[in-house]
């Protein structure tokens, strides 16, 4: 995956996601973020977290220190993204970028992420359309069809989930959609001069057919049911409730007098 990403088309890729990540997370407030995966981009760098983690999902190979551009990446930890070594609702951000596809149990890994959440928590996530020029051409090579080139156009992953898909398993997990954008609408070219020359796709597709760009980035909100937040004024002041009162009876005293005979 990783010398996909230092490709023409992975770099345009990367650039594209990279902008997404920081318009949706620059004003994601709390004080835990966590990103699972994929260290060739700093999926946190507009957001203003005080603690921020990168969790690689393998180890690098040795001598692998550096990711893309030469940047050096450093994962703070090594861990499995079907059970996150967090306590329950720890964590204010959590960022997927195309974690899901690699995951060997996406289920799994989207319960982690909504367990270890805290109430109003956000999930980020990247993930390739298979609904796309490049899903098409994808498919194409895995059936081997005659027209087209035989060899894969992306990595292979476990699968390319859809972003309806995704929504259907978010919402069974009391996620809230906040956010969905699509981008990369060229066509699947494998050098920078093919890439160049369908650059007015990236303006038309964005305006004709955007749910057929080949990457989308999706940020859902935790909902818990039953969950009140708490504020100054939580107290609320007691409803008088009508009950009958007893009033002193203050009328003069009767007097009685005796007539003579």
């Amino acid at each position: 995956m990783t010398d996909w990403f230092q490709s023409p088309p992975g770099q345009y890729l990367l650039d594209w996601e990279r902008a997404q990540f920081e318009a949706a997370l620059a004003d994601v407030f709390g004080y835990h973020a966590l990103q699972v995966g994929l260290g060739d981009i700093d999926a946190l760098a507009a957001n203003r977290m005080p603690h921020r983690w990168l969790a690689a999902t393998s180890p690098r190979p040795a001598g692998d220190e550096h990711g893309l551009n030469g940047a050096v990446v450093g994962p703070s930890l090594v861990m499995d993204p079907t059970a996150l070594p967090f306590a329950e609702a720890s964590i204010d951000l959590v960022v997927l970028p195309h974690t899901l596809e690699f995951s060997p149990d996406p289920h799994a890994t989207l319960r982690e992420v909504h367990r270890v959440l805290v109430h109003e928590g956000r999930v980020a996530i990247a993930g390739l359309n298979p609904a796309s020029l490049w899903g098409l051409r994808q498919w194409r090579a895995q059936l081997k069809l005659p027209v087209g080139s035989a060899q894969p156009f992306l990595p292979q992953a476990n699968e390319f989930i859809s972003h309806w898909r995704l929504r259907d398993w978010l919402r069974l997990l009391q996620f809230e959609l906040e956010s969905l954008s699509f981008g990369c609408w060229r066509p699947a070219a494998r050098s920078e001069r093919g890439l160049a020359r369908f650059e007015w796709m990236d303006r038309a597709g964005a305006r004709w057919w955007p749910v057929f760009g080949a990457a989308y980035c999706l940020v859902a909100v935790k909902r818990t049911h039953g969950a009140k937040l708490v504020g100054a004024a939580w107290k609320t002041a007691p409803v008088p409730v009508g009950a009958p009162a007893s009033v002193a009876n203050r009328a003069a005293p009767t007097t009685h007098t005796e007539s003579s005979p």
